[in-house]
């Protein structure tokens, strides 16, 4: 059974990994980050996942319904602004448990983004839509579908860097006071 996919992408001619939030895709130009999860081995060269992107971006962009199959897998979509967030299983996948981990995806998002959900605002903050990513799917497995849960552990992750860096500057001036001092007498 293929695993659950979650990868944002951006509007037709912004560049085919300019705004996901994951994986092993090229960047389309020098720079960029890239950008899918596959969690299995259904695509295991690029080239094959560069026209399995193709066809679904190609099959969802014109649409406005919220789900599509194609080849065998259930692709649940959502769109804001110069992104599109796709999530993918296969057909035996429940497409209700699909979409509340898109929907998760998209609600998290929005709160971190300081409700910007577009390309320029995802690739300032980049790794923010990495951590909701990894809080919510863990090597293809759903792990939190409550968006309030996702974000609520991100910030408390996010408070814990701040705290470790602060404690690092703060050990540092201290360091600095105790040799002045020492010089000093």
């Amino acid at each position: 059974m293929q695993r659950p996919e979650a990868w944002p992408r951006p509007h037709p001619g912004e560049g085919a990994a300019a705004a996901q939030a994951g994986g092993p895709a090229p960047p389309a130009r020098a720079g960029e980050p890239s950008g899918l999860r596959y969690y299995d081995d259904t695509f295991p060269s690029m080239k094959e996942q560069m026209v399995f992107e193709k066809n679904v971006f190609n099959k969802t962009s014109r649409t406005e319904s919220e789900i599509a199959f194609l080849g065998g897998m259930t692709i649940v979509y959502k769109s804001s602004i110069d992104l599109f967030l796709y999530v993918v299983g296969s057909s035996y996948e429940n497409e209700l448990m699909l979409m509340s981990v898109l929907t998760c995806l998209f609600e998290s998002l929005n709160h971190i983004l300081r409700k910007n959900v577009e390309k320029r605002w995802l690739l300032e903050n980049m790794d923010g839509a990495f951590l909701v990513l990894d809080e919510i799917v863990d090597g293809g497995i759903i792990l939190e579908s409550d968006p309030q849960q996702v974000i609520q552990k991100v910030n408390f992750r996010a408070d814990d860097s701040g705290f470790t860096e602060q404690s690092v500057a703060q050990v540092l001036q201290s360091a600095k006071e105790q040799i002045k001092w020492s010089l000093l007498k």
